[in-house]
Parts: structure tokens; C-alpha cells; sequence
């Protein structure tokens, strides 16, 4: 797994826990999902990358 597909996992789950069971405050939550997403989005665009 690259980095950008693990960190967007821990971003995501940190975002569904936040949502669902913590109730942190709502534009922490989105700044997350933001998060998250660009970090999706970068390692879309970048592609595999051989080690």
C-alpha cells in the first residue's frame, strides 16, 4: 500500500468516527474529509509507484 492510501484510510476512519461517535466539532470533521479526498486524489494522479 503507498502512503496516500493508508493515510487517507486513518483520515477516513478518523472522519466516520468523528461524525458518528465523538460529535467533534463539524468543520474539524470536514477539514478531514478534505483531507482526505486530496489525499485520494494524489495518489490517483501519481499512480503506483515501484519501490
Amino acid at each position: 500500500m503507498s502512503i496516500f492510501t493508508i493515510l487517507f484510510v486513518v483520515l477516513l476512519i478518523a472522519w466516520i468516527l468523528g461524525w458518528g461517535v465523538l460529535h467533534v466539532t463539524g468543520g474539524l470533521i470536514h477539514l478531514l474529509l478534505i483531507v482526505a479526498l486530496i489525499s485520494l486524489v494524489l495518489h490517483f494522479i501519481r499512480g503506483p509507484r515501484a519501490v
